[in-house]
């Protein structure tokens, strides 16, 4: 696990609610605390959809919206003249991204000993924080997967401007 604190926060921002940069990921949860507090979780309701539907947003196995489709809603949410006193923002990668990421890792771990690969995202205080983070399906001593997903992290990061300093 890696904290990447975020320089230029503005920016990163920019990134995150006006364009789709962050839209492949999936939204697990988003708080949000401004004049009000906003809390969305973003697991999927299957019976509001038709089965068509279902089928079509559930691709994958995934258990929650993409990014995509809450953006437009943060955005809203986040916009203004005022700052939010605090936000945190749980991204997952996709059973489909996911199964990828670990397959380009020169690790021992499968899709199957995996059960999210995430980015948390969190602003308090004056900081902007993006944490990587991994969660297994069992114990295990071995972390080679997680140095993995840091150096992927970095690297997304890298290859889209996004400064950031590491403590």
């Amino acid at each position: 696990m890696k904290a990447f604190y975020i320089k230029d926060q503005k920016q990163f921002m920019n990134h995150l609610l006006k364009t789709d940069l962050f839209d492949h990921f999936l939204l697990a949860e988003a708080t949000i605390h401004g004049a009000v507090s906003y809390q969305i979780d973003g697991r999927i309701n299957p019976d509001f959809f038709d089965c068509d539907d279902t089928e079509q947003t559930l691709e994958g196995g995934a258990q929650y919206l993409p990014f995509s489709q809450l953006r437009a809603i943060c955005y809203e949410l986040i916009r203004g003249k005022r700052t939010p006193l605090y936000f945190k923002f749980v991204f997952l990668l996709s059973p489909k991204n996911a199964a990828n990421t670990i397959a380009s890792t020169d690790t021992a771990f499968g899709p199957d000993d995996i059960n999210g690969i995430l980015l948390n995202l969190t602003f308090r205080d004056g900081a902007m924080v993006l944490t990587t983070g991994v969660s297994y399906r069992t114990f295990t001593l071995d972390h080679s997967f997680d140095q993995a997903w840091d150096t992927l992290a970095a690297r997304f990061l890298s290859n889209h401007g996004i400064e950031y300093d590491i403590r």
